[in-house]
């Protein structure tokens, strides 16, 4: 089997001279792991050999038969071993008469040649390798010849600077050149520090002028932009930027308040100009810093970092958004639908409200309140369906903020979340609207604003008084605006009269008097109710209609005035609700048309 794999080494090297190869290059530290497989049955049998002399050390105090049988198998091993390498260096010699050497030539000569290959990698691949490795590394003059070390992996006898594997040298190294590998790694190690060393006295002194001139070059090039980047500041973007005052840069209002006035503005917008115009020189000299070092080979590694800093972070960002280019375009359809759907139901609602479309039993002033709701409701629902695409929110930052969040409305008062929802219990109990005169309570007055919290209201003496919703859901409610919508509202103010006035008589004064009113009705007329009958005076209850709930007060007013004038006019006292006088005792207080014929008062 071993020799059917040389057989087919051997015979891969031939073709290889003959026609090109279409392998890619690949590192020679790979390779490494390709010898091992090519040689993976010489391995075992090594393995195996040591395994049989430990066993027959450990059997010296056993059986005479079983230490024979060991030492006939370790013989044969070493047979088979030997034969392996007679076979391949039976081939190797074969394969020096037709097989053409590859160049190493790093610098400017030819420094040796490759005859073998490693794995999978052809003579002329591994050749190219070599001098890519070595060209690099001549680049740097701080490299030190002592600083290659030859370490010995066994299968492999590596040429290595630091811990970057240069050569490696193999068993088909060893047989084509006829030497150990060491002593191979050894002479590539002399003829690579002599190359080095005339590479380095060749250009050292031309290449440390052209470094210095670049230097100088990029410095000028540097100053001579950042002259020109003072100029345009301060002649162009500075000028144009006053030349807007008053045009374009306004100032900011809220209301009445001058937040930022145009001179403050446009002192504002400088500023900003300037702190531009301080990074935009900062970005250029970080540039020219690495720029510099990039040109001596010392500080080559040194510039690379500082470009790290920038490009790095820069790669990383637009890596990271091209990842995540599919997540932005489902948010964005998301949006856009969640969008429309929005529109959508505001046109419903305008229209609802509007009276334009109407709906059993749902009143035009729940459309702009429902509208609000439901618009909360598929926002909320929007931002779910999205927070999973959204850059980091599995993070342990997005977690805390959520947890946050809800430990903030978990703690939060009890009263705000019952002012809210009375809030939305009002809108569809439909208890009032803004401008009707309501009574909560003790207080009256007209509402002049509605929250989801709580309701203010003006009462007749221009008090403003805000009551929680929660305590208006929890109280009656007295709206007199309601009835304005049918025959209006009925005012009553009531009046005791002593039994010496005839009803008829007081029934009517007190219909003229309301009559003789501003803001009341004349239909429906005003009616009077006597509402007792008590030991001193019989009560009077006026009742008369309006249309105006909003001004009983003033209709009050009058109305008493009126009551008091007719009154007056027609010769009725208002003596209630009880009074004192001196009178006969025989007299009576039943008036004279109620008496009888023959029936008439005591002197």
């Amino acid at each position: 089997m071993f020799r059917k794999k040389i057989a087919m080494l051997a015979l891969w090297a031939l073709c290889a001279s003959v026609s090109a190869q279409t392998d890619t290059i690949k590192k020679l530290d790979e390779t490494l792991l390709l010898i091992k497989k090519s040689d993976s049955l010489r391995i075992i049998d090594s393995f195996q050999r040591l395994a049989l002399q430990n066993q027959l050390g450990e059997l010296q105090n056993y059986e005479v038969t079983k230490r024979k049988e060991l030492e006939k198998q370790l013989l044969e091993l070493k047979q088979k071993d030997s034969l392996n390498r007679v076979f391949m260096a039976n081939e190797i010699d074969s394969l020096k008469k037709i097989v053409t050497g590859y160049p190493v030539a790093p610098y400017e000569d030819t420094i040796f040649y490759v005859y073998t290959k490693i794995g999978k990698i052809e003579p002329e691949e591994r050749a190219e390798l070599i001098t890519k490795r070595l060209q690099y590394l001549y680049k740097h003059f701080s490299l030190k010849t002592d600083s290659l070390n030859i370490i010995d992996y066994g299968q492999t006898v590596d040429v290595v600077y630091k811990e970057k594997i240069l050569i490696s040298v193999t068993e088909y190294d060893e047989m084509w050149y006829g030497k150990p590998k060491t002593d191979i790694a050894n002479e590539y190690k002399k003829i690579i520090t002599n190359d080095l060393n005339v590479f380095k006295k060749n250009i050292s002194t031309l290449t440390v002028l052209k470094q210095i001139g670049s230097a100088a070059l990029i410095i000028a090039i540097q100053i001579i932009l950042i002259v020109l980047v003072n100029i345009f500041f301060k002649r162009k973007v500075d000028k144009y930027i006053v030349e807007q005052k008053g045009k374009a840069i306004k100032g900011i209002k809220i209301r009445d308040y001058h937040f930022l006035d145009a001179e403050k503005g446009v002192k504002a917008v400088l500023g900003f100009s300037k702190l531009l115009r301080g990074f935009v020189i900062l970005l250029q000299l970080y540039i020219t810093i690495p720029m510099l070092f990039s040109i001596f080979p010392p500080t080559q590694r040194l510039a690379e970092t500082l470009f790290g800093y920038i490009f790095e972070p820069a790669k990383q960002i637009w890596l990271a958004f091209v990842n995540y280019l599919p997540n932005l375009f489902a948010i964005i359809v998301i949006v856009f639908i969640t969008r429309y759907v929005v529109r959508f139901l505001h046109y419903l609602s305008r229209e609802i409200e509007h009276g334009k479309l109407k709906l059993a039993g749902f009143y035009p002033d729940w459309a702009k309140p429902t509208f609000n709701i439901v618009r909360f409701l598929i926002y909320t629902f929007m931002f779910i369906v999205i927070f999973p695409y959204l850059p980091g929110s599995d993070s342990p930052v997005f977690q805390g903020v959520s947890v946050f969040l809800g430990i903030v409305f978990s703690l939060g008062s009890s009263s705000v979340v019952g002012n809210v929802v009375a809030g939305l219990v009002m809108t569809y109990m439909r208890p009032f609207q803004l401008g009707d005169r309501i009574k909560v309570g003790d207080i009256m007055g007209d509402v002049v604003e509605k929250t989801p919290f709580v309701t203010r209201i003006k009462t007749t003496k221009n008090e403003f008084i805000t009551i929680p919703n929660s305590n208006i859901l929890s109280s009656n409610v007295i709206n007199y605006n309601t009835s304005k919508k049918t025959d209006g509202i009925i005012l009553y103010t009531t009046v005791t009269i002593g039994y010496d006035v005839p009803w008829k008589k007081m029934h009517q004064a007190l219909i003229d008097a309301a009559l003789r009113t501003d803001l009341i009705l004349k239909e429906p007329l005003p009616f009077v109710l006597q509402t007792s009958l008590d030991d001193f005076y019989v009560s009077y209850q006026l009742n008369a209609y309006s249309m105006e709930p909003n001004r009983q007060a003033y209709i009050y007013s009058l109305l008493h005035q009126n009551i008091q004038d007719v009154c007056n006019e027609r010769g009725i006292e208002i003596m209630s609700p009880h009074y004192r006088a001196h009178r006969d005792g025989n007299a009576t207080t039943i008036p004279q048309q109620y008496l009888q014929d023959d029936q008439a008062s005591p002197a």
